[in-house]
């Protein structure tokens, strides 16, 4: 008779480990695609856009930044740079995840997951796709638009990177009620007009990356009125997912509702965000201030993320 495995066994305490590491490196890609988010806001606020004046070399003669390009070519090169470390945080996490799928199909094919390799190679696809929009811009002299699209393009990686962490980590749960999972939905799909019309008011503010780079030619202050009544939307939806939320816990149709730590913290940060908003636009868009704003924006993404894969069963 064969021996039952144990808890000592060295292949499943192999494979856990390896599930640890796994999900570690998923948070590690959250956190590296956040901060790329912060650091293009600096290339764009301290004038940098252009400092190397062509891609995917700095220059026609050179890949690195010369002394004539001053500080401004530094700062571009350096963000070039960090985006190897973004590909290398994300390559060791698509390669976890495909040792992790193959034990796991190798132990039991029917139960194995596709949907963290799956996630985990989008996530990798994403880094070259952004190098190339982040090239398109330098090319097309930071044309306002290209630049929003290299922002979102950042912020639905990291809504996967959420999408992974989930995956990985706690217990099964069911899905949240009907009507939790329709205002989850809204409040994703809200936070994205939020966060694609915050492209829109930097593509026709002052902030442009490079001092002769072109504007959208929109009003700028008309933009931020449009763009904060879109915020007043989504802190409404959130907080009647909020309200909601508490009386389906207490009504006892869901013992623990996985959606209110979510929801309570994209309205935390939705009313950070709000202040920094009004704050920056008093104050004439403060650099310090418009970064934190970028930040904010790339924790947003992340926070409706969170919403969104909550209401789902795991």
């Amino acid at each position: 008779m064969t021996q039952a495995k144990t808890q000592t066994d060295p292949i499943p305490a192999t494979t856990e480990r390896l599930r640890r590491w796994f999900r570690r490196a998923a948070v590690a890609s959250l956190v590296a695609n956040i901060g790329i988010i912060v650091t293009g806001g600096a290339v764009r606020l301290t004038d940098s856009g252009l400092g190397c004046p062509t891609w995917p070399r700095c220059t026609e003669a050179s890949y690195t930044p010369h002394g004539e390009l001053g500080l401004h070519g530094a700062i571009e090169f350096g963000n070039r740079l960090l985006t190897f470390v973004v590909a290398a945080v994300v390559i060791a996490c698509w390669a976890l995840a495909l040792v992790v799928h193959r034990r796991a199909k190798a132990a039991n094919a029917d139960a194995a997951d596709r949907r963290p390799l799956v996630l985990s190679t989008l996530i990798a696809l994403g880094v070259p796709l952004q190098a190339v929009i982040g090239g398109v811009t330098v090319l097309t002299d930071l044309n306002p638009y290209v630049v929003a699209l290299h922002l979102l393009a950042s912020m639905a990686i990291v809504g996967l990177c959420v999408w992974l962490i989930d995956l990985l980590g706690g217990p099964s749960r069911t899905a949240a009620p009907p009507v939790l999972r329709w205002l989850a939905i809204a409040v994703f799909l809200v936070g994205w007009v939020v966060l694609w019309l915050g492209t829109v008011v930097t593509g026709s503010g002052p902030h442009s990356g490079d001092l002769e780079s072109r504007r959208t030619g929109l009003d700028p202050r008309l933009m931020s009125h449009v763009h904060a009544w879109s915020v007043y939307a989504l802190v409404a939806l959130t907080v009647a997912l909020i309200v909601l939320a508490l009386r389906a816990e207490r009504s006892g149709r869901s013992q623990q509702q996985p959606l209110l730590p979510a929801a309570v913290t994209l309205l935390t940060v939705e009313l950070a965000q709000g202040l920094i908003g009004f704050v920056q636009y008093f104050t004439d868009l403060p650099e310090l201030l418009v970064g934190l704003h970028m930040l904010g924006a790339g924790v947003t993404a992340a926070a409706i993320a969170w919403v969104l894969v909550r209401s789902r069963a795991r």
